[in-house]
């Protein structure tokens, strides 16, 4: 079906005060060892954009699953995390289920309760290629995003920030209260209303 390769998944925006939960599933050439493809937290985010688009160029297959700030509060933020990576895994439209272990970031395989083959790995976005890869593409998406929402919301910062608590969005929500994008299960966004 593929070359020998690997099915990473990683999710970003778990501790996010705004914005979506998003996961990308990336299928990486198990040869292919770039120094440019490693724990997204690592890269300046000029570098992460690099890497992106190389990752876009190189991947097997690429999927971006999206779980809204809406779902992260009705449903919370474990299953946010587990349905953007089913989704993420459902974008890549395989015409039959991967044929190996699916690699995760973290200890916890939530993939497991639905029925995929995973492998949850600590700090596996730093050691396992394809889930470097993943964090990569989630986290570029999910910025640009957060970019774009700055435009609609100007006050707010995200563009600096990216929906993260920091001193700055916390005197904006106090001062401005929280937008539709915020997620109102999270203390501060909250405390704010």
């Amino acid at each position: 079906m593929y070359e020998p390769a690997t099915l990473g998944i990683d999710e970003v925006g778990r501790g996010a005060w705004a914005g979506p939960v998003v996961a990308a599933a990336v299928i990486w050439p198990d040869a292919l060892q770039l120094p440019l493809v490693r724990d997204s937290k690592s890269l300046s985010s000029i570098r992460r954009v690099q890497a992106n688009r190389l990752i876009r160029q190189l991947a097997l297959g690429i999927g971006i699953g999206w779980v809204a700030p809406a779902e992260v509060d009705s449903h919370g933020l474990s299953w946010a995390i587990q349905q953007s990576g089913f989704r993420a895994y459902q974008a890549l439209q395989l015409e039959l289920d991967w044929p190996g272990i699916i690699a995760l970031d973290g200890n916890y395989n939530y993939l497991q309760s639905l029925g995929l083959l995973a492998q949850a790995t600590v700090k596996a976005d730093a050691t396992i290629p394809a889930v470097s890869a993943a964090s990569i593409v989630a986290k570029v998406a999910r910025d640009n995003l957060m970019i774009k929402l700055d435009h609609t919301y100007q006050n707010y910062g995200f563009a600096r920030h990216k929906g993260y608590g920091t001193a700055i969005h916390q005197q904006v929500l106090a001062a401005c209260g929280p937008t539709v994008v915020h997620r109102r299960s999270v203390a501060p966004v909250l405390r704010a209303l």
